[in-house]
């Protein structure tokens, strides 16, 4: 969808709607795993379609286990068809990719709640094996916001993560553990509705237990906490500092956590206590807060879910509370900001002036291209930017401390 044909119906000055968060039914999610046949988990949390209502128009995607494509659902007895998303099965999957595909949809089929993708049914009897959903027209949260940079208002963005924070909350609330929260993983409809989807990492959260141990597979590790990467504990809480990731993904604009940094140097860094910087366009003091409350190391400090619904709602009535952000790009345009002359100097100068001339390309590739850019650097920041030595970092930031007492 272009941006102009979508803020034709969503105006930039209108703010989210907040829908009321209901608590679900007094139920806890059934890992299909536990079935020695799939098939009777397919049968007893997924609906059954008759192929010849499916037809695929397009193909729109790849997916772990085939081709991801658009189609049509229609419903005889509703007199109705509607736009759906099919996940087929590749003909040579093998019993393992059916088995998981079904898992999936097992899952999928246990979920009713607004702010989670919808299963349809599941095509079974014939080939391709498929998982019909329900069609979100915008895609994946990461590309959307990749493609629409700068185009939304603050309280728009604050509306996608109240959207992820609230499907979080129902999953949470029926004892599941998503272990993959990213905004890859959450698809955007036509009114900017975020959804929580994919669900091939997913584990049950046990009720006797306060945790759930993995035996080793794949973590996505820029978006998993500590304790999940060092011991495999995966929690509500370890959703909840994947979503402090997320809602750097939003203000972001879909930019990659941690930058090119490997995966290594990013685990060593959290373990040292490094965090992800404001981001570089407007971030409100009050939602890095919430970000870094994310990202406390005791597990149990960190927020419920809905908690971070409540202060995300909070925020959306009183947008007031977010004046107190910063804009970095324009800082050097903001008549309320004391710029020197020496602030003027191109970032190239000052490196120079401070026989540091090898760091000019890191500057300039991030957009800093003069001092006055540079004044509400700190140390994260810095680190951020792949600056690891703490003796250049003190010199930079101790050479933009002006005789003025800029706070750095």
């Amino acid at each position: 969808m272009q941006p102009d044909a979508y803020n034709s119906r969503v105006p930039r000055s209108v703010g989210p709607k907040i829908p009321f968060v209901s608590t679900p039914k007094s139920r806890t999610y059934v890992d299909p795993h536990t079935y020695e046949d799939p098939n009777e988990a397919i049968r007893e949390f997924a609906k059954e379609i008759d192929v010849s209502f499916i037809t695929i128009e397009e193909v729109i995607g790849g997916g772990e286990f085939g081709d991801v494509c658009k189609g049509k659902f229609r419903i005889p007895a509703m007199n109705i068809e509607k736009d759906v998303a099919i996940k087929t099965l590749k003909p040579d999957g093998g019993d393992k990719a059916r088995s998981d595909m079904l898992a999936e949809a097992s899952i999928m089929g246990q979920f009713d709640d607004p702010n989670i993708v919808s299963l349809e049914g599941v095509v079974t009897r014939s080939n391709p094996i498929m998982i019909v959903t329900e069609y979100m027209r915008n895609g994946s949260l990461d590309k959307f916001l990749q493609q629409n940079d700068g185009m939304f208002t603050i309280l728009q963005l604050i509306g996608m993560m109240r959207g992820v924070a609230s499907g979080m909350v129902y999953l949470s609330h029926i004892s599941f553990v998503h272990r993959d929260l990213a905004a890859r993983n959450i698809l955007v409809n036509e009114n900017l509705v975020c959804k929580v989807s994919d669900f091939g990492l997913s584990r049950e959260l046990e009720m006797d237990r306060s945790d759930y141990t993995t035996k080793g597979g794949k973590i996505p590790v820029r978006w998993t906490a500590p304790e999940a990467i060092s011991y495999r504990k995966f929690t509500s809480a370890s959703d909840v500092w994947s979503f402090g990731v997320v809602m750097w993904e939003i203000l972001t604009y879909g930019e990659r956590p941690y930058w090119n940094w490997s995966n290594q140097d990013v685990i060593k860094a959290v373990e040292e206590g490094f965090r992800l910087p404001p981001t570089m366009n407007y971030c409100p003091k009050i939602l890095y807060q919430l970000m870094l409350d994310c990202w406390r190391v005791e597990r149990s400090e960190r927020p419920k879910f809905i908690e971070i619904v409540n202060r995300l709602d909070n925020l959306s009535r009183n947008p007031y509370l977010m004046e107190d952000g910063i804009a970095l790009s324009a800082i050097d345009i903001d008549p309320d900001h004391y710029i020197s002359p020496s602030d003027l100097l191109t970032v190239e100068e000052w490196l120079r002036s401070l026989n540091l001339e090898r760091y000019t390309n890191v500057f300039i590739s991030n957009g800093y291209t003069q001092v006055c850019h540079c004044l509400p650097l700190n140390h994260e920041h810095l680190l951020g930017l792949g600056i690891v030595s703490a003796v250049h970092r003190k010199k930079m930031l101790d050479s933009l401390r002006s005789p003025d007492g800029y706070i750095v």
